[in-house]
């Protein structure tokens, strides 16, 4: 989000559908009440600004989602009319980082499983974070080729600091992300996952090694069977 927010042709969203989520599900995260008031609760009123007409000097309309928030009761036509891509990650680095802010997440929480059913049905270019580390300039551009738009060395730095489109949630999420002017190193080192939680790891990684199969690499190349965008 910090790297689309960076183009100056582009308008960034955060998590639309977070208070729906929220609402819906009843699940106590951190903010809760501030998100629940911050966002329309039905979905339908959320999705009606992510279709609409862009202003004229907007090019780009960058919707961050989390796959988990697309509950069953979500409609999905709505989807075919955007160009979707997926930035995946590592199933135990996802379990280890989100053990440290709800400490018993499920399969659901991680988002794996929507990911795929998402990606099924709709195709579109798939980023591996690991990937994305270890050569920004080239997955992004990979990236920007695939999605039809063009590629900006801007994408590659920003001012630290908050952003007005940041999620009311951000105190409790966005330390590290309002910290940073770039993307980090890349760090090879394997987290530590806590035992009770192994088990999501292993559950995840099916959904995660078909998404990784056709990622973009380093010269926008993916992987085999890698459907059209």
């Amino acid at each position: 989000m910090r790297s689309f927010g960076a183009r100056d042709d582009t308008v960034v969203v955060d998590e639309p559908l977070y208070a729906h989520y929220l609402d819906v599900t009843g699940i106590d995260h951190p903010g809760r009440e501030e998100i629940l008031a911050s966002q329309p609760r039905r979905w339908e009123d959320a999705v009606a600004g992510l279709v609409g007409e862009l202003p004229a000097a907007v090019g780009v309309h960058y919707q961050k989602h989390m796959t988990h928030h697309l509950l069953p009761d979500i409609g999905r036509g709505w989807l075919g009319q955007v160009s979707n891509a997926y930035l995946i990650r590592d199933p135990a680095a996802v379990v280890a980082s989100y053990a440290k802010v709800r400490g018993e997440p499920t399969l659901d929480d991680l988002g794996y499983a929507q990911q795929v059913e998402i990606f099924r049905a709709h195709g579109g270019p798939v980023v591996d974070a690991a990937d994305l580390l270890r050569d920004p300039g080239a997955v992004l551009a990979g990236l920007c080729a695939a999605l039809g738009i063009p590629y900006r060395k801007s994408m590659l730095a920003w001012p630290a600091g908050r952003r007005e489109t940041d999620g009311v949630w951000a105190p409790h999420w966005y330390a590290a992300v309002e910290k940073s002017t770039g993307f980090a190193h890349y760090n090879p080192a394997v987290p530590e996952v806590p035992e009770r939680l192994r088990h999501l790891v292993a559950a995840a990684r099916p959904h995660y090694d078909e998404l990784a199969a056709c990622r973009i690499q380093a010269g926008g190349a993916s992987g085999s069977g890698s459907p059209a965008a």
